[in-house]
C-alpha cells in the first residue's frame, strides 16, 4: 500500500472529508507544531537559567525585549495576537516578579521593559537557539526563501483564522 492510498496525515479524518482536504492537514501540521515550539521554548528557556516559566511568558518577554524600547501592554497583545489581555498581564507580573522586565508608564499607559536580567536571559536563549535549533535546521537543507514563504503563509492563515472565528461569534 503506498502512502497516496492511506489518504492525506490528518488528527481528524472527518474534517478532511469536506472541500479543501488539505485544509485539514495543515492543521494537524499547525497543531504538531504549536505544541513542539512551545515544548521547545519552556526549555530552552530553563536551560538559559529561567526553569518554571510559561510559553506565553517567555515569548511576552522576548516581545518586551524587542528592540530594547519599553513595550504597552495593547501593543503586546496585538502583536502575538492574544484576546485576553489579562493574559498577557499576569504574564508580565510573574516576569517582574522574577526581575526579567520592569512595569512603567507612559501618559495613562502602563509600559513593560526589559531589565538587564531579562536582557541577559533573552541573550542566553538566543545562544542556546543558534546552536541546538539553528544548527540543526541548518543540516537539513531547509532554504531560507522557503522558511519565509511557510512565515508569510502561516500569518496569512491567522487572519482566515480570525475572520472565521469573528464570523462563528456572529452566526
Amino acid at each position: 500500500m503506498k502512502q497516496d492510498d492511506l489518504g492525506p496525515v490528518v488528527s481528524s479524518a472527518h474534517l478532511a472529508q469536506g472541500n479543501f482536504p488539505e485544509i485539514s492537514e495543515f492543521e494537524f501540521g499547525l497543531t504538531l507544531a504549536h505544541n513542539a515550539f512551545q515544548r521547545w521554548v519552556v526549555r530552552c528557556m530553563a536551560t538559559a537559567g529561567y526553569p518554571g516559566l510559561t510559553a506565553l511568558e517567555v515569548l511576552v518577554l522576548h516581545s518586551v525585549y524587542h528592540r530594547d524600547r519599553p513595550k504597552r501592554l495593547s501593543d503586546l497583545c496585538l502583536v502575538l495576537n492574544i484576546e485576553d489581555t489579562h493574559l498577557v498581564n499576569y504574564a508580565v507580573k510573574k516576569l517582574s516578579r522574577a526581575g526579567l522586565v520592569a512595569e512603567g508608564r507612559q501618559g495613562k499607559e502602563k509600559t513593560v521593559a526589559a531589565t538587564e536580567a531579562g536582557a541577559a536571559a533573552c541573550q542566553r536563549y538566543r545562544e542556546i537557539r543558534d546552536s541546538l535549533l539553528l544548527g540543526a535546521v541548518g543540516e537539513l537543507g531547509v532554504e531560507a526563501e522557503q522558511v519565509t514563504r511557510l512565515a508569510a503563509l502561516l500569518r496569512l492563515m491567522s487572519g482566515q483564522y480570525d475572520q472565521a472565528a469573528r464570523a462563528a461569534t456572529t452566526y
